[in-house]
This record gives structure tokens, sequence and C-alpha cells, in this order.
């Protein structure tokens, strides 16, 4: 596997990623995609920054999105992280985390937030998270919907320890 910054071709193979994960809503995914299509076409932009992982085959299994969190002192947002299905368990999430970690504190950041759902379709990423050395800051009851609360992960960088 090999991380690269995205190429236009990449759009929608991420798309079918979002989409075959079940796990994201159309309103999500739309989001995500218009994400992606500002890194590609506004390079001038300072917000966000996604990397793109592919095969051997240059096939895309995975993307991350990730941006400087306004008005902060090097604190990280991590918007998206998405591996396609048929890849989960092979440590292409983690690689990908650990790479934007790396890349982040290389930059001078010294935490990372990821936000996600409390509902049950959200468990896998959750669990994803404590094992990646996140931990749960805070959980914000009913945040997105009643029944679905927002629950935030943060991972100091081993440099600001």
């Amino acid at each position: 596997m090999r991380i690269r910054p995205p190429v236009q071709s990449d759009l929608e193979p991420i798309r079918g990623i979002l989409q075959d994960t079940q796990v994201f809503n159309e309103e999500e995914i739309l989001i995500a995609l218009e994400l992606i299509d500002t890194v590609l076409n506004v390079p001038q932009q300072k917000d966000y920054e996604i990397m793109t992982a592919v095969d051997e085959e240059e096939k895309v299994v995975g993307y991350v999105c990730i941006g400087p969190t306004p008005a902060t002192a090097a604190t990280y947002d991590l918007y998206w992280i998405a591996v396609a299905p048929h890849t989960h368990g092979k440590g292409i999430g983690k690689a990908l985390l650990r790479w934007i970690e790396e890349y982040i504190e290389a930059k001078g950041g010294r935490l990372i937030i990821a936000e996600t759902s409390s509902t049950e379709k959200y468990n896998a990423t959750r669990s994803f998270y404590i094992k990646c050395g996140y931990e749960q800051l805070a959980q914000i009851r009913e945040y997105y919907r009643p029944g679905d609360d927002l629950v935030v992960y943060g991972k100091y960088l081993s440099q600001h320890r």
C-alpha cells in the first residue's frame, strides 16, 4: 500500500468506498466529496488536506481528510477516514491514521480531534479510535438528532505529552 495525494480519478472510487461502508448518509457523502473537490481544484486553500491509500495496482483502498482547527494553537481535525470494506482488518486505516499523525506532528501539531456518532453503526469506528490510542474526550447528548450523540476523541501527539 502507498499513501499519496489525491488525483481527480480518485473521486469516484472514494465515493464508492463511502457508500460501501454503509455508515455515511447521502448528505455526509456529498460533504466529503465537496471537500475532495475543493482540495483538487482550489490549491491555494489551506483548510483541508487529503491523502489517498492505493494498493499495488494503484486502486484506491482508503482516504483521510484533515485540517487545522481554526483559532487553535496546533490542533487538527480528522474530518474523514474511510477504508474499502473488503480491505477491513488489513491495517489500511491504521496506516493512514499513523501517516497523518506523523505528518501533523512534523508540522508542529499537538492534538488531533476526531468526532463521530454514538449510534450502533459507528461502533467499529469508535473501537478503531480507541485501539489507535485515541481517548474519548467528550460526549454531547442528542447532538446530531434525538438518540444520536456526538462522541469526541482526541490524541495528543508524542512531542507534546
